[in-house]
């Protein structure tokens, strides 16, 4: 492909979220490739290590990243769309409220605006207590644990089996001082989302264990006629590898305008008339 050829082409930034790899995104790559599409990922600062390697990371640092990785993709695509998740997303989010002229569309998969999901714990709240005192917030690791965002059986156990095995595909905790960083990214997205002017797809589990849908509610309220959203009904948290994958996939196909017919859509099994 030339020069001309490839400032034409279509391209997609995946981005990950907290503590994670592509992984987080599922198939959406493979998908976007079949599509047609250049898909394009990157690596957040503090990750592709270990988890202490998230203390002193600021949430600055992570969207000079995306933001810095935008214009370089930008100028070599006509259209550039962004896909990103969870922490992802309000990343994303900040750092397209810098670019004045965004060329593509943003697709916001579960944004944890707010952190309320049913399997947040009653002290959550406390945190910021904690936060207060550096040695307990840099100490403090907060676990991954089951259901690990989600809600298809299988899929879970696989989870559980590579965090056992200690396979690199995402941190087994985070500092706490790194959950402070996500409440100030939180904090400033919440603000200025009428400075956001690429049309956007926020896809969202009615279930979502870690962020209810009032993030993804609150979002389309604040952003107007920018934003539409998709409610999932049988996923969790993790919805590009939980059971609503493939809805995931075609909302995100329709939404940038590509061919949904490359998603091999699986034929789901009924259970037996005993479990219904």
């Amino acid at each position: 492909m030339d020069t001309a050829e490839a400032r034409n082409a279509v391209g997609v930034l995946l981005v990950h979220g907290l503590g994670g790899t592509q992984y987080d995104l599922g198939s959406l790559h493979k998908i976007l490739k079949r599509a047609g599409v250049e898909a394009h990922t990157l690596t957040l600062p503090g990750h592709s290590g270990k988890p202490e390697d998230l203390l002193g990371v600021r949430a600055e640092d992570w969207v000079d990243t995306v933001e810095a990785r935008y214009r370089e993709l930008a100028a070599q695509h006509e259209t550039l769309h962004v896909v990103a998740m969870c922490l992802g997303s309000l990343i994303s989010v900040e750092a397209i409220k810098r670019i004045a002229q965004p060329s593509g569309k943003l697709v916001l998969l579960a944004p944890p605006v707010f952190l309320d999901g049913w399997a947040t714990p009653w002290y959550w709240i406390f945190r910021h207590i904690v936060y207060r005192i550096p040695y307990f917030a840099r100490s403090m690791k907060i676990a991954e644990e089951e259901p690990f965002g989600v809600k298809n059986d299988l899929v879970r156990s696989i989870v559980k089996a590579k965090f056992e095995r200690g396979d690199d595909f995402h941190y087994p905790w985070v500092p706490l001082a790194c959950i402070k960083q996500v409440d100030r990214l939180r904090r400033w997205v919440a603000k200025g989302l009428d400075a956001i002017r690429s049309p956007t797809l926020i896809i969202h589990a009615r279930e979502d264990d870690l962020t209810s849908p009032r993030s993804a509610e609150f979002l389309v309220r604040e952003m107007g006629g920018m934003a539409r959203m998709v409610l999932l009904e049988n996923s969790y948290h993790m919805i590009c590898v939980d059971n609503d994958r493939d809805q995931v996939a075609i909302e995100m196909l329709r939404h940038l305008d590509l061919d949904v017919s490359v998603v091999k859509v699986r034929t789901r099994v009924r259970k037996p008339a005993a479990e219904e």
